[in-house]
């Protein structure tokens, strides 16, 4: 539970896209530097499972924790406009962290579940979920919160002496310390897991089935109609939400949010998600499952269109409603795959639309790079010309996917 707690809940992640670019990264490089991200997870995220059933989930956790701290301390060390070094020291931290998610990625509350006694383990289980949920949550709205107000000392320096001031270069390193902390808590952790399950299967054999397993269910998965259809609706919307994700705290600058304020934002949002899975649940009851997600695509575009005009501080609605968008997609999709998957294959169609969202992401992140490189980088005029063809080239492909699903005739409705 504590590993998870200080692995997720980062303070940076209020103020990750204004981090790169204050030390002197174009928006365009650090778009690019999300897409080599999500083709690191894209690329490690099976091997790295089938790793963690041969060498040992401890093993591999404590790779991912000790992969945490590299990442944190290149971040630290990366010098402010320091052109190709700085890009570059950027992209192996990007690296070094989409290597550290794959390898976390469900090896954690593998080696948890399969350290409860074997009776009662699932009663156990979901006890010991809900609380993990419960503290994850609260950690994260401190974290969010915390990174704000750290990374803008102006609300500081405003009430204390000259003696006392905090500069604004040593504050914008302060969330990556604090998280480069919390790295070296899970390695901490993670080097005091102990391993029950018994020695796996050779190396090379598990690999060899993962891989096979993996790409028969892909193909079994974009061969059969309305599972294909569910995956690129989904796709479609979670790529670029989440592309605006990362990119939320440069957009709150644009509309003129003050930076004291941008975990306190994510704090709301977070405590908002809660309500997500029930209006999720009541949506995908009374409709199919694509017409739902054509109702998640409509709110998704009349969201991306809002954040064209950059209303101060108005301009946080549409930036709320995409957020919560995350929470709506992820809810039915699961779903949807749960009801459709076969109990041999349900963790492995899981682990494919994990491949195929974070394929989908890199993607909307490496396309909206160069699109802002084509308008000319800039972090205003450029960036809302940006939001706004990132818009209606989302709308487009919304409108080919409702007739491609025939507004929920051609999928299943699940549950």
């Amino acid at each position: 539970m504590f590993f998870t707690i200080c692995y997720n809940a980062r303070a940076y992640y209020p103020v990750l896209a204004v981090l790169f670019t204050d030390l002197g990264l174009t928006l365009d490089q650090y778009v690019m530097l999300n897409a080599a991200w999500a083709a690191a997870i894209f690329l490690l995220e099976v091997p790295s499972g089938a790793l963690a059933d041969t060498i040992g989930r401890k093993r591999l956790l404590v790779f991912s924790a000790a992969l945490m701290v590299l990442e944190m301390g290149v971040l630290l060390m990366a010098p402010k406009d320091g052109g190709w070094l700085l890009f570059a020291l950027c992209l192996v931290n990007r690296i070094l962290s989409g290597t550290s998610e794959a390898a976390a990625s469900g090896a954690d509350e593998a080696i948890a579940y399969d350290a409860l006694p074997e009776e009662g383990r699932q009663a156990a289980w979901d006890e010991v979920l809900a609380t993990t949920m419960r503290w994850r949550s609260a950690a994260f709205l401190i974290a969010m919160t915390l990174g704000g107000l750290l990374y803008d000392p102006s609300w500081w320096n405003a009430r204390v002496g000259d003696s006392l001031q905090v500069p604004v270069e040593v504050a914008h390193r302060l969330p990556v310390a604090l998280v480069f902390l919390q790295g070296v808590a899970c390695l901490c952790i993670a080097l005091r897991f102990e391993e029950t399950r018994p020695r796996p299967e050779p190396m090379r054999g598990r690999c060899a089935a993962a891989f096979h397993l993996t790409l028969r269910t892909a193909v079994f998965a974009f061969t059969t109609r309305h599972i294909a259809l569910v995956l690129c609706g989904a796709v479609l919307i979670d790529a670029v939400t989440r592309n605006f994700a990362t990119l939320i705290s440069q957009y709150y600058r644009l509309i003129q949010i003050p930076g004291w304020a941008f975990g306190m934002i994510g704090s709301v949002i977070a405590v908002g998600n809660w309500f997500v899975p029930g209006i999720a649940a009541r949506v995908n009851q009374r409709l199919s499952t694509n017409a739902s997600l054509v109702v998640g695509g409509v709110a998704a575009a009349i969201g991306l269109f809002a954040l064209v005009p950059a209303w101060p501080w108005f301009g946080l609605l549409p930036a709320i409603l995409l957020m919560t968008l995350l929470g709506y997609i992820g809810f039915t999709v699961s779903r949807f795959l749960h009801s459709v998957a076969s109990s041999e294959q349900r963790a492995t169609l899981l682990s494919v639309k994990g491949l195929v969202f974070n394929l989908g992401y890199g993607t909307a992140s490496l396309v909206f790079s160069l699109l802002l490189s084509g308008l000319g980088s800039g972090n205003g005029p450029a960036f809302q010309r940006a939001l706004f063809w990132q818009a209606l080239c989302f709308t487009g492909g919304l409108v080919l996917f409702a007739a491609a699903a025939g507004m929920g005739r051609g999928g299943r409705k699940s549950g």
